[in-house]
């Protein structure tokens, strides 16, 4: 621990904590203190000006990163028949029925995408308490109780990224690999920033986006300056 906290404060060094970053630079400085032996994910984490416990202030929803996310997201669905063959063929990795049901009930859960479709809610609907607290739950208005499940699989796979506010209003995510060029993270987290502003929910009163910051897996957090995320908020 005293390890990776000394190494740690040696990549904070040249960081200013109390200032906001103009994006481009905010990048360039995580990317430049990744340099651990994995390609680090890089994170956004938004303070928002709601709380969630209110209906008319949840922020939830999902985004399409143009550049994707640099990860292979497992997705299992539940299908049956044609609807069945069709994820497998669009690249599902578990595809089921009751069978899968069980396996999930037994706490086998190597996946991170969720996808049924609508008639095997009835199924679905009896794991809603180990998939419902991990946000796997297929939901509609994600997309993911669709009867076109061949689309909802390659979106998924292709850097479709869930969000959805947690208790204090922060809101955080994947959007990228420090691999990644930082054009490409730029864009990516453009695009993030952008869809949680069009997800404004009506409760929202005063300040909507108070402060976003961005970080590698291992690395510092940098503020990044909302005011340079032109047209995206």
């Amino acid at each position: 621990m005293a390890k990776k906290g000394k190494r740690l404060g040696a990549a904070a060094e040249g960081i200013d904590r109390d200032r906001s970053y103009p994006l481009t630079d905010a990048v360039k400085l995580v990317k430049d203190r990744a340099k651990v032996k994995f390609d680090e994910t890089v994170e956004i984490a938004m303070n928002l000006g709601v709380d969630p416990r209110h209906a008319d202030q949840n922020v939830r929803g999902v985004v399409t990163l143009p550049n994707g996310t640099g990860k292979d997201v497992r997705v299992a669905v539940f299908a049956k028949g044609d609807k069945a063959e069709e994820a497998k063929t669009a690249g599902a990795d578990i595809v089921g029925a009751e069978d899968l049901a069980e396996k999930i009930q037994a706490g086998q859960m190597d996946f991170e995408r969720c996808i049924a479709t609508p008639d095997m809610m009835a199924v679905v609907g009896r794991l809603g308490k180990v998939l419902g607290p991990r946000g796997l739950m297929p939901n509609p208005k994600l997309g993911t109780v669709t009867n076109d499940v061949a689309a909802a699989v390659k979106a998924s796979k292709g850097g479709q990224v869930e969000f959805r506010v947690e208790k204090a209003g922060i809101v955080h995510a994947g959007v990228g690999k420090a691999s990644f060029g930082e054009g490409a993270l730029a864009e990516n987290i453009k695009a993030f920033v952008g869809a949680i502003s069009r997800a404004k929910p009506t409760g929202a009163k005063g300040t909507y986006i108070k402060g976003v910051s961005i970080s590698s897996t291992m690395g510092p957090g940098v503020k990044v300056d909302v005011g340079t995320l032109s047209g995206a908020v």
